[in-house]
């Protein structure tokens, strides 16, 4: 008895590991994103922040992501497309607001105190619903179809918690290496005094290069989501032009296949997030236009 279940546990983790490789592409863009949201807070709370939001994570794949999966994937496959249609033009639309940001264009107000702690904590759970979905996903279509839906929910389980550790640990590394830089700082040796100091002294870039990269990684991920689930439903041109380009390049290389096919789903990411932006912008004014009126 002993040895069959260690048999089914070593099945599970070994098709775990395997479906895993898979999806290392979008679980470094998940892990680019998240640090932008504790940027701002104070030292004490960054870290219980990114507790509440690996804590969101946990539920959007166990709860959310993984009994909604199975269910469509066993009743109602050609739901799937639709709804990372959906996802990826959410990506879209954020990485299109935070690019307006950067040129001095925002959306919405900004509140002080905790209601804005729990506004970060809920977008970045929102987010990872969508980056998770995509992790998930890519993962069960690794999964050996004859599996079985147990050893399937098994696997699935344990990807999404590796997962969940690997980026959530990531990000809590990386917005408490200032702390570390001063706590360093304060060494009797000057090696590693002076060592404090150049990792304080990098973290603004550091944190800047991060939200660069987390915004392309929105901007990339849902338009490839897009692209990709717009052509198995209603239309195939874009993602058919891709090809086309990617083809004419393959004599370079599957990196620069790979860069220039990244580059146009983020350039198309953010065509189509602005044209959200705009849309959104356009009925949340009309809306209140009409509010006074009918008020």
């Amino acid at each position: 008895m002993s040895v069959g279940l260690l048999a089914v546990v070593d099945d599970i983790l070994s098709a775990a590991l395997k479906a895993s490789a898979k999806t290392a592409g979008v679980v470094i863009d998940d892990a680019a994103v998240t640090p932008q949201y504790v940027q701002g807070l104070t030292p004490a709370r960054e870290l219980p922040v990114v507790w509440k939001i690996a804590l969101g994570s946990i539920v959007n794949k166990f709860v959310i992501i993984i009994p909604i999966a199975l269910l469509l994937t066993a009743f109602a496959p050609w739901v799937l497309p639709y709804l990372l249609i959906i996802g990826g033009g959410f990506l879209c639309f954020e990485g299109a607001e935070k690019v307006l940001e950067w040129f001095g264009v925002h959306h919405g107000t900004h509140d002080d105190g905790s209601r804005d702690e729990k506004k970060l904590v809920l977008g970045a759970v929102r987010t990872d619903l969508i980056l998770s979905t995509e992790i998930m996903l890519i993962a069960l279509s690794s999964l050996d179809p004859d599996f079985g839906i147990w050893m399937t929910l098994g696997a699935l389980l344990v990807i999404g918690l590796a997962m969940t550790v690997v980026v959530y640990g990531a990000v809590a590394l990386l917005v408490k290496l200032d702390d570390m830089g001063l706590r360093l700082m304060k060494s009797p040796s000057r090696k590693v005094r002076r060592f404090g100091v150049r990792i304080v002294a990098s973290m603004p870039a550091v944190f800047r290069v991060i939200s660069i990269v987390g915004t392309v990684a929105m901007l990339w991920v849902g338009g490839h989501l897009v692209l990709q689930n717009l052509a198995e439903t209603f239309w195939s041109g874009p993602y058919d032009l891709v090809h086309v380009v990617t083809h004419a390049i393959e004599a370079a290389g599957p990196v620069v296949v790979w860069i220039v096919e990244t580059a146009i789903s983020a350039v198309f990411g953010l065509a189509l997030g602005l044209i959200i932006v705009g849309v959104v912008t356009g009925i949340s004014r009309l809306t209140r236009r009409g509010a006074p009126a009918a008020h």
